[in-house]
């Protein structure tokens, strides 16, 4: 079993509900174990324009599948719970229903046309860290030297940082 974090997200619809129930069924797929969902955060758009603030959270799971495996298992998720991808997608986010992202898959560094790991963003980006901080503060990201701990602080120091508050899930439903 291959010990994975992934990050979740959606600004459209109910999105504590979308990122509950897709998280529940990830643990469905033979494969994957889901073991841990941090809390979610509620944080403004980055890189895009949008008047719908995310949902944001992170997860720790096992799995038995290779990498693209599993990419091709969080992206058909992500399908089954409303996203549509584009081509311009490549070039600019836009609003999502669910959105599912690969980060880590154990130490391993890797770059396919289709998969870059670690995600090749996420040192950068206060709403993958501070969930992700939760679940694996001291986990470094392979290839950066820092632990996510340490990004994290890296990023809550900059004074233009994106607003980012932690919520509670609906009915307490702490996993």
């Amino acid at each position: 079993m291959h010990p994975v974090c992934i990050g979740l997200g959606s600004n459209l619809g109910n999105s504590m509900e979308l990122l509950l129930d897709s998280w529940a069924e990830l643990g469905r797929i033979p494969g994957i174990r889901t073991s841990a969902l941090s809390r979610p955060y509620l944080t403004e758009p980055v890189d895009m324009e949008s008047e719908h603030w995310f949902i944001n959270a992170a997860g720790l799971l096992t799995t038995t599948l290779a990498p693209e495996e599993l990419l091709t298992h969080l992206l058909a998720t992500e399908q089954r719970f409303g996203r549509r991808r584009g081509p311009e997608d490549h070039c600019h986010h836009r609003d999502r229903t669910l959105d599912l992202d690969l980060l880590l898959y154990g130490e391993l560094v890797m770059a396919t046309p289709r998969l870059v790991l670690p995600h090749p963003h996420m040192h950068q980006r206060l709403f993958v860290l501070a969930p992700l901080a939760e679940l694996v503060p001291g986990q470094e990201i392979p290839g950066s030297g820092r632990s996510v701990r340490q990004w994290l602080q890296c990023l809550l120091a900059r004074p233009d940082r994106p607003a980012i508050e932690v919520r509670a899930w609906p009915g307490d439903r702490a996993r």
